[in-house]
């Protein structure tokens, strides 16, 4: 049995239709949430008890892709999904950053949302409806919650907003903002753009805003409607007597250290013997405590100091004003054999770039629910546990590596070359090597320093810089250029990147429950005076593209062929193409167009490789002089490959420049002989060809006269000339004989050179 509702809003123009009470019933909220025929089940659930002995809030969320809403079936192995692709898990991060926020901060249970698109229509898209479906489902469970929240994605086409726009649409969009806020405040932004600039992002951000606000109030009516009582929870409180016991004995201690050492290492060394003084003296008064809270108690009162001192005395812990940048560097061409390398360091915080061009085969295909099948720009990000002097299992790339590798990417993605000017793949890893905060910026920077380096002609440098909030009430901080701490204990991380023009990509993750428009803006411009600090840096290490690709770089030569022969390229079980790949030294790529990319790095193999498709694909022309081979004889003339795939017919009339008897008297099967085309059948394509007239030297015009009009008899060559100096009676007609003859000892001469 069930209990349907369903109710309608709008989002901008688009209908948004939730249902709710038809399936999933035992999960602690269920929707679907439907845009066209995009539609995707959203489900929120609690557990039942606490996980014990943490000190965080354990939430997972969660995408499941199934390509069976977009009628397809995986193409891996199994046919079925296996782990998720990195577009799953970036619409995951998405759903779960503007939640979190709004959970209560002392909550231990755990809380799991699933999102799981069921149909596809392939024009509206799935990562806002699962960040509004997870709202949805939060909003009628049993969970507590402070939402509702709505999301958005605002694009940019000719210059105009458009609310919540197609796949279609966004090909032509110059922007792609994603945000989610209440009613009140943004909580989350994820954006990619093209040299957007600071005032226009401030409209796209409060035009979304405005248009999600029905969305928002739709849930509070769901909740009113059909929404089941909030549960509550068990906590693990620590006393007001443990906390100002805590307090007391740490605070004098907290406050020299911060005064005192400016060094992240020295500091945090400090701290840890401190925490290990304090926590050996409670053992010893008393062995039942939990030191988990005690070290809690502590961390909290570092926390209180550090913001304040910000706050109230305008000092961070490194020492610095709200806008300083931490000391810079830039170096390119560190590593010898790659094709580009590039490392930027901002204090602490160290990235080495690295960028690899291949061919258009080495894009990566995508096998997702989106249209897009395949990219040409990747980005990879690796953070590795040396960099923060840690040890951990290497299990592969992290959501959060995978995350601040596609932020890189839409950052930079924008200033590549288009594909039709540099036919390339580029792939730049980004390899964090000892981090103090931003590192995802760094890669930024780093990356355009080996991007530079390798030589693509991006159309302008990218630098990045992380954002931090500290606020008390109405006061409040912003921090240009956040290092580890002020990210950890701070409110907001806001990250941008972008050009001298404009900004090519954001984000935003806060930790408070919005925020206003003002602090957007002022961050917005302090981030914009940091990046031309840092384009600085960047141009006076390389000041543009360097002239030539590295010399193990490889060259790309574009040929265009028609389509239908393409298969004279590939040949029979692809054996052509294999051969001239291995025996030029080079890899060809062909586009279903007739488009054909040969890359080599030695250049000499790639022009062998070229002349050698052309041989295999060009069109036979009239006049022109060919050697080709023999592949048939018969009675009447013999038939000539003369371009791989496609052969005419030497009539035995046109084989010599004397009468002959036997075609086999010139020719044997296998010979190799120089043709001349005379003639290509209009309908049927039937090529006519003439040995005779490479012979005697024909041109162009008298091939296409004589055969036409038939052909006179010759006695011969005379010194080198033509006899008889025109032709008699014996002429021919369309490839047959009349009258006149050659005599026997011409042919007997002939037979008997054939013969020697």
């Amino acid at each position: 049995m069930s209990n349907k509702h369903q109710f309608k809003t709008h989002i901008g123009e688009h209908e948004i239709t939730i249902e709710t009470g038809h399936l999933a019933g035992q999960a602690g909220g269920a929707v679907t949430i439907r845009e066209g025929d995009t539609l995707v089940l959203a489900t929120a659930t609690m557990s039942q008890h606490i996980r014990e002995s943490i000190d965080f809030f354990p939430l997972s969320v969660d995408y499941e892709e199934r390509l069976y809403a977009a009628g397809r079936i995986p193409g891996n192995w199994f046919r079925r999904e296996a782990r998720p692709p990195e577009s799953a898990i970036l619409i995951a991060r998405l759903t779960d950053r503007p939640l979190r926020p709004l959970f209560p901060k002392d909550m231990r249970n755990e809380v799991q949302i699933i999102t799981t698109p069921f149909s596809h229509d392939q024009v509206h898209q799935v990562d806002i409806l699962c960040v509004n479906g997870a709202s949805a489902a939060l909003m009628i469970s049993d969970i507590p919650w402070d939402g509702p929240i709505g999301a958005v994605r605002v694009g940019m086409i000719d210059g105009q907003f458009v609310i919540n726009p197609t796949h279609d649409q966004m090909d032509a969009s110059t922007l792609d903002l994603r945000m989610a806020c209440t009613a009140d405040a943004i909580l989350m932004v994820e954006c990619g753009a093209q040299e957007v600039n600071e005032a226009a992002m401030i409209e796209a951000l409060k035009i979304g805003h405005e248009a999600v606000q029905p969305f928002i109030a739709l849930q509070s009516e769901m909740q009113a409607s059909i929404g089941k009582p909030k549960r509550e929870y068990d906590t693990s409180p620590i006393t007001d007597t443990l906390r100002d016991s805590v307090s007391e004995r740490v605070g004098g201690r907290i406050s020299e250290i911060l005064k005192t050492y400016v060094d992240r290492d020295e500091r945090n060394a400090e701290m840890e013997d401190l925490r290990e003084q304090i926590t050996m003296q409670y053992t010893e008064e008393d062995e039942a405590i939990d030191l988990s809270q005690v070290r809690e108690v502590i961390s909290d009162v570092l926390k209180e100091q550090v913001r304040h001192r910000i706050l109230y005395e305008g000092t961070r812990p490194d020492g610095r004003d709200y806008t300083t940048i931490r000391p810079l560097s830039a170096q390119v061409g560190l590593i010898p054999r790659t094709h580009g390398s590039g490392l930027f360091q901002r204090g602490e915080t160290q990235v080495l770039s690295l960028a690899t061009l291949g061919t258009p085969r080495d894009a990566q295909e995508l096998d997702g629910l989106d249209p897009a099948e395949k990219k040409r720009y990747i980005h990879h990000y690796n953070f590795p546990p040396f960099s923060t002097g840690e040890t951990w299992f290497l299990r592969g790339p992290k959501r959060r590596e995978i995350g601040h590798g596609a932020l890189a990417e839409a950052a930079l993605r924008v200033v590549t070359p288009d594909e039709k000017d540099f036919p390339y793949t580029i792939r730049v890893v980004s390899e964090v090597l000892s981090s103090n905060g931003s590192t995802s910026m760094a890669s930024v920077c780093g990356s355009t320093l080996a991007l530079m380096d390798a030589g693509i002609p991006i159309k302008a440098p990218v630098a990045g810089i992380a954002m931090g909030l500290v606020t008390d009430g109405d006061k409040y901080a912003i921090l240009t250029d956040i290092q580890g701490m002020e990210d950890h204990l701070g409110d907001m991380d806001f990250k941008v990147a972008g050009t001298a023009q404009g900004i090519t990509a954001l984000q935003m993750d806060i930790k408070v429950k919005g925020l206003p428009y003002e602090i957007l803006d002022q961050a917005l411009e302090q981030a914009r005076q940091a990046r031309l600090q840092i384009l600085d840096v960047i141009a006076n290490c390389i000041s543009e593209p360097r002239a030539d690709l590295s010399l193990y770089a490889p060259r790309i030569t574009i040929i265009h062929i028609n389509p239908e022969k393409i298969g004279a390229v590939i040949g029979k079980g692809g054996e052509m193409i294999r051969r001239i790949q291995e025996e030029t030294d080079t890899r060809i790529d062909i586009e279903e167009d007739g488009t054909i990319y040969i890359a080599g790095v030695n250049g000499e193999g790639a022009l062998e490789a070229q002349t050698r498709i052309e041989a295999l694909t060009e069109s036979a022309e009239i006049g022109r002089i060919y050697t080709g081979r023999v592949t048939r004889v018969e009675d009447f003339g013999a038939f000539v490959e003369i371009i791989p795939g496609t052969e005419g017919m030497v009539h035995i009339s046109q084989l010599d420049t004397e009468r002959i008897e036997k075609t086999s008297d010139v020719v044997q099967m296998g010979d190799e002989i120089m043709v001349m085309v005379t003639d290509i059948d209009a309908i049927s394509g039937k090529i006519r060809l003439s040995r005779q007239a490479v012979l005697e030297g024909w041109t162009a015009e008298e091939a296409q006269q004589k055969d036409r009009g038939g052909r006179r008899p010759s006695g011969g060559r005379s010194s080198g000339g033509r006899s008889g100096g025109g032709r008699s009676s014996g002429s021919r007609s369309g490839g047959g004989r009349s009258g006149g003859s050659r005599s026997g000892g011409g042919r007997d001469q002939r037979g008997d050179r054939n013969r020697r």
